[in-house]
């Protein structure tokens, strides 16, 4: 039987459900908002970066009124849907970095590494149990080419300080069993594991214990001058408050300029059942590393807690008009081409099922890395667009926007990247268009060996680009 015969049986079943926040022991639902508050700071988005707003502010402040608003659950979009890999770029990568910000490198590097290590640290202080564990990750050659690219890419790493290793096709076979693998580079430093959910969870439960207040199920719907005050409304009450954080990311907010910045990209994910110890046995992976492969169209993988497999990434989507819609969460085309790789990647596992099976929008920049901006005379400040490296970066992007919004000049607000925003997505229909074109690029370069092409050329030489 082929592997697309294994794929249609192992996706049979699959819950149409993120499994990260598919759990019993959800924490329940905060209040929405009903009737007229007042607070120093409001915060609308209870993702990873409006929680860490909210948390980081308070440590800060700790006499501060702070308001979050989430309009769904905390953790509701990209937050909780991601592969949960925690990555200590803040810059979507070494090389884009040093594409876009080669005076500040340096800089953004030791900034990224103690932003992690900020995480590491808020982790064990508020006690979160989200299964966060420092790890290798590796990304690995399944074509000629992708050889050559981690080639490459080596003395660019050990130049900056990684702690690299690059393998064969034998070692690579010796940590990870795949008759698909002809090397791989690995990152010892850097990196670390999490369940996402549980993170949001944790970082709620963190920011309710220092004194924020939260509401859920709360949309805002705009945001108005009131005097020295934003007043922050929402379809049942309102917030006045002195300073705003938007941390909306894909999603559309109140305020309509981050639209000009950052779209929303439709990424999708599988998840097996537990794989029995023989199963293990048949794939080896004793270092639990996260994976992930070098094309343009890339997939990334990793162990779970309880040893399943998430398998998500490769086919990056675009909906006319930036269209967020829940119907987009589901891809049989998508998924179904997942799972075929799945089985290419993984033979030895004829007959596990996908338990699970998601999508969800992820916010990129033509710059791939976060932006800032503000509104209300700098009352607001917004922030988003971290192209699928949210997970470590939002802490980040929640700081810097912290010393936007109370005026503080610090070598944060003083970088380039913070300063100078990414190129602007065109308006529709050409900006659909030029995505689209983008797209097929992207796979006939991965066709082709890696080489770029006309159109991609074109963009490299602007510095913008798209991905996920």
């Amino acid at each position: 039987m082929g592997s697309e015969s294994w794929a249609m049986q192992a996706l049979a079943g699959a819950k149409p459900a993120v499994f990260w926040s598919d759990r019993q022991d959800a924490p329940p639902p905060a209040p929405f908002l009903n009737g007229e508050v007042k607070a120093d700071l409001t915060v609308i988005g209870g993702g990873l970066t409006g929680l860490w707003t909210a948390v980081q502010a308070l440590e800060d402040q700790p006499n501060l009124s702070v308001v979050l608003l989430e309009a769904q659950r905390c953790g509701f979009g990209a937050s909780s849907r991601n592969g949960g890999f925690c990555d200590g770029s803040l810059t979507h990568g070494l090389r884009n970095g040093l594409s876009h910000w080669p005076d500040e490198i340096k800089g953004l590097i030791r900034l990224g590494r103690e932003n992690l290590k900020g995480i590491d640290a808020s982790i064990s202080r508020y006690g979160i149990n989200a299964d966060y564990r420092r790890a290798a990750e590796i990304d690995v050659a399944t074509e000629a080419w992708h050889v050559e690219a981690l080639e490459e890419a080596v003395e660019e790493h050990v130049q900056f300080g990684d702690d690299v290793e690059l393998v064969g096709a034998d070692e690579m076979q010796t940590r990870i069993h795949s008759p698909t693998y002809l090397g791989g580079l690995i990152r010892h430093n850097d990196i670390a594991l999490v369940d996402p959910a549980r993170l949001c969870w944790g970082l709620r439960r963190a920011a309710e214990s220092l004194g924020a207040t939260l509401y859920e199920n709360s949309p805002v719907v705009a945001v108005e001058s009131d005097g020295p005050d934003l007043k922050v409304v929402t379809s049942t009450g309102a917030v006045r408050s002195g300073r705003v954080v938007m941390a909306t990311n894909a999603y559309a907010g109140p305020i309509g300029r981050p639209r000009r910045y950052i779209i929303p990209v439709y990424d999708h994910v599988l998840m097996t059942q537990p794989l029995s110890s023989e199963q293990l046995t048949s794939i080896g992976w004793q270092g639990r590393e996260g994976v992930g492969d070098v094309s343009n169209q890339f997939h990334y993988y990793r162990l779970t807690e309880d040893n399943r497999i998430l398998w998500g990434g490769y086919d990056a989507t675009y909906h006319f008009g930036s269209d967020l819609d829940p119907k987009h969460d589901q891809s049989e085309v998508t998924h179904g081409m997942l799972a075929d790789h799945f089985f290419d990647t993984f033979p030895q596992l004829e007959g596990l099922r996908f338990t699970h099976r998601w999508g969800g929008p992820v916010a990129t920049t033509s710059h791939f890395a976060p932006t800032w901006g503000s509104a209300g005379g700098g009352r607001l400040i917004w922030v988003g667009g971290y192209t699928g490296l949210g997970v470590g970066s939002s802490r980040f992007g929640a700081r810097v926007a912290l010393d936007l919004v109370f005026g503080r000049t610090t070598e944060y607000t003083e970088l380039e990247m913070v300063r100078k925003k990414p190129f602007p997505f065109p308006p529709e229909p050409l900006r659909w268009a030029v995505v689209q074109l983008t797209r097929k690029a992207i796979q006939r370069s991965d066709r082709r060996g890696g080489k770029r092409g006309a159109w991609l050329g074109l963009l490299d030489r602007f510095g913008v680009g798209f991905d996920s």
